[in-house]
């Protein structure tokens, strides 16, 4: 049985999440106002995470935290407890790219979804089964890969 695309919108303002929630977003994805790529976004800070989360909730919709910073040493703590926060907010999962930050949440917020973004820069099958032995939900795959290349993956992955 195929699976129904997700249609996932940016959201970097409240404004831009109602956009996209009234034009068929499924999910959307948004930073805070630290350790998003995406600095001129807008982003939120932690009261409207809670109400983006809690909009998209009541509109039976998701929503990802972006967190796709690489984070040296001295900002792992930060990063951490942002993460408990997205978490508490009721964020869906976090968007992560760096393997260091997936291994740290793993073990510092077990309950939190983490997805890897687009710029870990993922293009071979072996990295998508490590992730996923790292308790990733989801990857996405570099831009650079072709459906072809996608459709060989998933067949090694199902």
């Amino acid at each position: 049985m195929r699976k129904i695309p997700e249609l996932l919108c940016p959201a970097g303002s409240m404004e831009a999440l109602k956009a996209a929630l009234h034009f068929g977003a499924d999910a959307v994805y948004g930073g805070m106002k630290r350790f998003g790529l995406r600095a001129f976004a807008g982003n939120f800070d932690e009261a409207q995470l809670r109400d983006a989360v809690a909009l998209c909730h009541a509109a039976g919709k998701k929503f990802y935290l972006t967190m796709n910073v690489f984070p040296f040493d001295d900002q792992m703590d930060d990063f951490v407890e942002t993460a408990r926060i997205a978490h508490a907010s009721g964020v869906d999962a976090a968007i992560v790219s760096d393997i260091g930050a997936v291994v740290t949440l793993r073990q510092a917020v077990p309950e939190l979804a983490l997805h890897v973004s687009t710029q870990a820069s993922t293009v071979n099958t072996a990295a998508v089964k490590h992730y996923q032995q790292l308790g990733c939900e989801r990857v996405i795959l570099a831009r650079e890969t072709s459906l072809e290349r996608i459709g060989r993956m998933t067949a090694q992955l199902d």
